[in-house]
């Protein structure tokens, strides 16, 4: 058990840092840049149903920041529920 709440945790822990990554890009890099793409196909689904809760502030989205948080709550119940 100890090894498969290894790999979820680690599986959050990277999904943590793409949005991170995210965020970052969409500073940077153009919409239609094939890396970013991907790497808004791959958290944009996870995004959509939070945004439709949280609403932007001024010019900036929270949801990101709201799913981090999720993740990591999820992350806790996981690891104590296996542990």
């Amino acid at each position: 058990m100890v090894i498969l709440a290894e790999i979820i945790h680690r599986f959050f822990q990277i999904l943590t840092i793409i949005i991170i990554v995210k965020v970052v890009l969409s500073y940077f890099m153009s919409p239609f840049d094939p890396i970013r793409r991907t790497i808004d196909r791959i958290i944009d689904p996870l995004l959509a149903p939070i945004k439709r809760y949280v609403p932007p502030v001024g010019m900036l989205d929270l949801s990101p920041i709201v799913l981090i948080i999720l993740i990591q709550i999820i992350d806790m119940i996981i690891m104590n529920i296996l542990i």
